[in-house]
């Protein structure tokens, strides 16, 4: 059964198998990261759960310190969670945070681009609100009370009279709006060719004016470049620039990788996530910020595979692995196509590895009992 099961391990299904798993690239992160300061500016809350409890709960602005410089002006998208200070925290889709699935988050969004930091005329904003007199703080504590309604459905008031009418009016009008942008990333994050050929493209989304293109240390290693499209080297690039990796003929099998950078306002509506015991940020401000973005290529290696029907005996055939930047496929990729053509299938090399396996798992058992009675003639 050993045998059988080597056997099997070494068929050429589970071999790709493998290969295809250590293929996978995580993909980078887009965007800024920052480090939480704690809450700066902020009222009071009352919070009546389920069970009858009632608490009363800090509800505000808190600041956040981003990795190159920068700051941002956050509030918590809903009560789960810890706000820890010094906690590190990631720019994060939509999809990857609570707001995953939420109908209620382009209404978030709304609310943020509608009061307090983004409207610092607050006279006007108590005046839209009937909330008479708002400070910064009763402002703050009203917007986070509105967000938690819409994020998690929460009974929750502010005690500040002019807070909890704000929270009231901002409920209330609150539209929808979409999910904004990241503040920096590279569309797709990963993309995948032949050596020998321009990998790509990747496009910079960004709102900054320039960003730095920057190769990984194993890309400048194997003599990978990222280019243009006319193959010119690129340093910088814009909004809507498309990068290329531009691969050697012959380099072996690989990975590299290209970040960008650049300083740009993280777009109001952005969450940002740490761990899974913290709560997530929600961004309702910021400063030119550092972000950095990041994209992979990998190229399987080109294999030479000896095919006597075409041109004689010994006449290499060169195989791509994996499809070029045209989105052309390798006679692999179309293998159900040719498999039945030739009337073989998918599952012809486990097949074939499982007859291996019991042929010598027979042999076995042949020459054991032929040994057997040699045995018991020499013991009488």
């Amino acid at each position: 059964m050993a045998l059988l099961a080597a056997a099997l391990a070494t068929a050429p299904g589970a071999s790709a198998a493998a290969a295809e798993g250590d293929g996978l690239v995580q993909r980078p992160q887009e965007g800024a990261s920052a480090v939480l300061d704690g809450l700066k500016t902020y009222g009071q809350a009352v919070l009546r759960t389920s069970d009858g409890a009632v608490r009363q709960i800090p509800a505000g602005l808190y600041e956040m310190r981003v990795d190159g410089g920068g700051m941002l002006q956050t509030y918590g998208v809903g009560l789960a969670g810890s706000a820890q200070p010094q906690a590190r925290y990631t720019e994060t889709a939509w999809s990857g945070s609570p707001l995953g699935g939420n109908g209620e988050a382009g209404r978030i969004r709304w609310v943020l681009e509608h009061s307090y930091p983004q409207l610092n005329d607050l006279a006007g904003l108590a005046k839209a609100a009937g909330a008479g007199v708002l400070t910064a703080e009763s402002a703050a504590a009203g917007t986070q009370v509105a967000i938690w309604r819409l994020a998690d459905g929460v009974q929750v008031e502010a005690t500040d009279p002019a807070a909890q009418k704000l929270a009231d009016y901002l409920q209330k009008s609150a539209g929808r709006m979409s999910e904004p942008p990241a503040s920096l990333s590279l569309d797709p994050g990963q993309v995948s060719g032949p050596a020998g050929s321009r990998i790509g493209p990747v496009t910079v989304r960004t709102g900054a004016q320039s960003v730095t293109v920057t190769p990984d240390a194993a890309a400048r290693a194997m003599g990978v470049r990222v280019v243009d499209a006319e193959g010119r080297p690129v340093t910088a690039a814009s909004h809507g620039s498309r990068l290329y990796f531009e691969v050697p003929v012959g380099t072996p099998d690989g990975t590299a990788s290209v970040s960008v950078q650049g300083a740009t306002r993280v777009p109001v509506g952005r969450v940002f996530t740490s761990g899974e015991w913290s709560q997530a940020q929600i961004v309702a401000g910021s400063s030119a910020s550092s972000t950095t973005a990041g994209a992979t290529a990998l190229w399987p290696q080109t294999r030479t595979l000896q095919a006597e029907a075409q041109g004689g005996p010994g006449t290499p055939v060169t195989v791509a692995a994996a499809a070029g930047a045209s989105g052309a496929t390798s006679p692999e990729e179309d293998g159900d196509d040719l498999l039945a053509a030739s009337g073989s299938s998918a599952a012809t090399p486990v097949i074939a590895a499982l007859a291996v396996g019991l042929v010598v798992l027979g042999g076995m058992v042949v020459l054991v009992l032929r040994k057997r009675p040699l045995d018991e003639e020499d013991a009488s």
